[in-house]
């Protein structure tokens, strides 16, 4: 009788996680990944001799790795080389202004006053104390568990106090409630932003989304050689654990008989036995019928309209001069409200972008350029309509000239080739995860009810999980991580049901602490 194994589809952070719980425990794993590399969004491309991060490029909650890691009998230092972060990130504005955000609380709360007076810089303490209680109610009673619904989540919160249910605030708007602690708008932009961390609008999410505030000051990391190391590093760990890690394979269907779960099959015609199944894809492809009727049964649909943000991104090498970058650096729009109407309600490109920098070459404590030409990604947000929409050449070529001149303006000269680009559209995005629009993050989090929408890891086909960042508990490479840990769990008790006399030990907690 051969081992029980479980299929992984996609190996995103979610399924590389899943990987690692399920085969540390004795399960024989196989991941089916059709791209050639790890990591799903954490994705890399190559310009010339060059490489760069084209997916996330922040690494925050280092804890929930070292427990992923560390309960593999291993660690995270053992595998990628991590910096500490002492500048955040370079802001600046189309009104005017120039401020760094730290990791030192009391330092961001110096600069602030500087930048804005006396009264912003006390909105900003009394911002983070607020975004700190939010996340420490809802971490171990929300984001670490299977998905709970409303009630369940009500009686989780109710032994902590009436106040800390009612201090999630998840009926008021975060904008509105950005405004309770920063007068100047320039501060409400910045701490916005945040909503679009999970692909979504300040103006629709609800303030519990500031939570993300409290991310960052836990600390965050540079990761030596870029964050694919990261996907690299937990896909090695997987494998040394004995999971089995295919590229280039395309699972076209996932199979079921009697009622649950019994493998996939790829495009190639092979089929894949297997007791149980977590698809680390986009819950929409599923929703969408891409891993066949039986999948497509067992999730809940998302229209199109409540999607997340997509993303326009500008991967290059080029000289720059004027504004003195950081590793991380944001340029605001001066219209907020014009730029989400434009992408959430007139569903195109905005007028003028906030524009996103990661500026590879570059430290986080100084503005010094490098000799040369310098590796940067630069994002601004989009529709996720690259399933219906073909943003041509001649649309995007617009959309750029409107970004660097948005960028000059605040005093960055890019000087920028097309041998030297690789642009990537929601078209783009949507045909490397379909179904999903382009999509970047899931739902997105609009209204107090976004979060119990999104589903957890268990599905209506016994013996079928899910992870990823579209899944519970959101999007973020942590959040995807505690996912597939979840996924985990589930699948782990799913397999102790069915081998009553092979039984598994269900994995352990997913505690971030």
């Amino acid at each position: 009788m051969r081992k029980t194994r479980v299929a992984v589809i996609g190996a995103g952070i979610g399924g590389l996680a899943t990987a690692i719980d399920l085969a540390r425990q004795g399960v024989e794993v196989v991941v089916l990944e059709r791209a050639e590399a790890p990591g799903g969004k954490m994705r890399e491309i190559a310009i010339g001799a060059a490489r760069l991060d084209a997916g996330p490029t922040v690494f925050t909650l280092k804890r929930v790795f070292d427990g992923l890691l560390g309960d593999a009998g291993t660690s995270l230092e053992r595998h990628v080389r991590l910096q500490p972060m002492t500048t955040l990130a370079r802001h600046g504005w189309a009104q005017g202004g120039r401020l760094d955000l730290f990791a030192d609380v009391e330092r961001s709360a110096d600069a602030i006053g500087d930048f804005a007076g006396a009264a912003n810089a006390k909105g900003f303490l009394e911002f983070c104390a607020r975004s700190r209680r939010i996340f420490e109610t809802l971490d171990e009673t929300f984001i670490q568990t299977q998905r709970p619904g409303v009630v369940g989540l009500t009686r989780q919160v109710l032994p902590k106090g009436l106040a800390a249910l009612w201090g999630i605030t998840p009926f008021t708007q975060m904008w509105k409630a950005l405004g309770q602690h920063f007068p100047d708008v320039r501060l409400r932009q910045l701490f916005g932003r945040y909503a679009t961390y999970c692909g979504s609008s300040p103006f629709q999410a609800p303030a519990t989304l500031m939570l993300v505030a409290h991310v960052e000051q836990e600390g965050v990391w540079m990761v030596e050689g870029g964050m694919h190391q990261l996907a690299r590093a937990l896909a090695s760990v997987a494998e040394a654990k004995g999971a089995v890690i295919r590229y280039g394979a395309e699972v076209q269907a996932i199979r079921s008989e009697g009622g649950r779960t019994t493998g996939v099959e790829l495009d190639t015609g092979e089929r894949i036995e297997a007791d149980a199944v977590v698809a680390n894809a986009d819950a929409a492809a599923l929703a969408a019928g891409h891993f066949g009727a039986a999948a497509k049964a067992a999730v809940p649909s998302m229209p199109a309209t409540a999607r997340s943000l997509s993303a326009l991104t500008f991967s290059l090498v080029a000289k720059t001069k004027g504004f003195p970058l950081l590793r991380h650096s944001v340029f605001f729009s001066g219209d907020y409200p014009a730029e989400f109407r434009a992408i959430f309600q007139e569903r195109q490109l905005p007028g003028v972008p906030t524009v996103y920098i990661c500026a590879h070459d570059r430290a986080d404590v100084d503005g010094t350029a490098p000799d040369g030409p310098e590796r940067l990604l630069c994002l601004v947000n989009a529709p996720a309509r690259g399933d219906t929409h073909p943003f041509d050449d001649e649309e995007i070529e617009r959309c750029a000239d409107r970004t660097f001149r948005h960028l000059a303006s605040l005093g960055l000269e890019v000087e920028r080739s097309p041998a030297a680009t690789v642009t990537t559209t929601p078209t783009v995005f949507d045909r490397l995860f379909p179904a999903t629009g382009g999509a970047l993050y899931g739902r997105a989090s609009h209204g107090w009810m976004a979060s119990f929408q999104r589903p957890g890891s268990t599905t209506k086909l016994p013996g079928l999980f899910l992870a990823g960042g579209s899944t519970h508990p959101g999007p973020g490479v942590p959040m995807a991580a505690i996912s597939g840990r979840l996924a985990a769990n589930a699948a782990m008790a799913y397999l102790a049901s069915i081998r009553p006399s092979r039984p598994a030990a269900i994995a352990g907690g997913t505690s971030t602490r």
